[in-house]
């Protein structure tokens, strides 16, 4: 096959499951042509079967905003028409599902087909503004195909907007054969030279992600038990998750690394992932952890308690319960048994979203859009 994959090239879930699934593809002997204002983050290196097409954007004094949705759209055209593509694997709705249709339309002597992978900001926050609802319930009923990264996430759209139409739940996935346990001796005497129990988060520290309640959950732990946080990624939260640590004084007892691409020797040396999220559509960055044989200490929200088991792979508790969330951390980071049968079972539950089964998922997915064959309800 020869697909268009569409997605933000951000640090980000959607951006990396896109691209992964995409690298993925292409190791399967399909085309996969990539169709972005910008580089995916995890597109690095040449690979065979992989093509980088850039959306280029023009400035005119007349528009006050850049142009986005068409730019995309023109490039689409262009892209489909001379790689021959059969179908537009679009991550988001808006504005990539947009673009797609619009693309469809000039495209008629073409029988391309459009799939929509729902990732969640799109659904639970952008799509429900008043001014984006219509558009967003037209791009997901004229996707050919929709599929969802959890079960959440697609009652929520059904529900949300009212749409008669069939969506598949395909879960986000993971390599574990990169992302398991290797212990890197100079990290872990960079980041915790004492012996200390390392916590970590990792995101795009947007507020629905909660990171001051991390900050304010290690606070409490770090009162109990000899350990350090590490916070991976960057965004508009980050100041005043600095502002504070310096508050509570435990700012050298805090490292902020920014956005990281390699992720395997940070999360190999981590004892707990705390993810207090206000949203999770499914919670890759768990994901990630937990085939890393770190437990997870998260919120009871979205797609979270299909990921992970509480009381085996990690605990669960309600948003905003710091308090609760801070305990269930100290008992784990005090108990060696108890943390080691923990660290295996989410080893054991990460491998159940092994990428080889999930692509396939994907795969089959396409073969039925292309066949116009209907997919089985779940």
């Amino acid at each position: 096959m020869k697909i268009g994959i569409t997605c933000y090239p951000t640090y980000g879930g959607s951006g990396v499951v896109a691209t992964e699934l995409g690298k993925a593809l292409a190791k399967r002997g399909h085309s996969v042509h990539f169709i972005s204002y910008a580089m995916p983050m995890r597109l690095s290196g040449f690979q065979d079967n992989i093509v980088y097409h850039e959306v280029e954007m023009s400035s005119y004094p007349l528009f006050d905003f850049p142009l986005y949705t068409l730019a995309l759209a023109s490039k689409m055209v262009e892209v489909a028409r001379y790689e021959k593509l059969d179908l537009f694997h679009c991550h988001y709705a808006l504005p990539h599902a947009t673009s797609a249709y619009l693309a469809r339309q000039i495209l008629q002597e073409t029988n391309i087909k459009i799939v929509t992978t729902l990732h969640g900001t799109d659904i639970t926050l952008v799509g429900l503004e008043p001014s984006f609802l219509a558009i967003m319930k037209f791009s997901i009923e004229q996707s050919d195909g929709v599929t969802a990264v959890s079960r959440f996430l697609k009652e929520k759209t059904l529900t949300n907007y009212n749409i008669n139409k069939e969506i598949e739940v395909i879960p986000n996935f993971i390599d574990v054969e990169k992302y398991r346990r290797t212990r890197s001796a100079k990290f872990c005497a960079n980041c915790a030279p004492h012996g200390e129990k390392v916590l970590i988060h990792t995101s795009n520290f947007r507020p629905v992600k909660r990171v001051l309640d991390v900050v304010k959950i290690f606070n409490e732990v770090q009162k109990k038990v000899s350990s350090v946080l590490i916070l991976m990624g960057d965004g508009p939260d980050r100041s005043a998750c600095e502002m504070l640590c310096r508050e509570l004084g435990i700012q050298e007892k805090v490292r902020f690394l920014g956005k990281q691409a390699e992720l395997v020797p940070i999360l190999s040396t981590a004892d707990l992932f705390l993810m207090p999220s206000q949203s999770e559509s499914f919670g890759l960055s768990a994901l990630e952890a937990m085939a890393c044989e770190v437990p997870v200490i998260s919120s009871s929200v979205g797609g979270l308690p299909e990921l992970q088991v509480h009381g085996q792979t990690g605990f669960i508790a309600e948003i905003g319960d710091i308090d609760r969330m801070a305990k269930y951390a100290i008992d784990l980071l005090t108990n060696p048994s108890k943390h080691a049968l923990f660290a295996e079972a989410a080893r054991k539950r990460a491998i159940e979203f092994e990428s080889s089964k999930i692509v396939t998922q994907y795969e089959q997915h396409y073969e039925r859009i292309l066949a116009h064959v209907s997919i089985p309800a779940k």
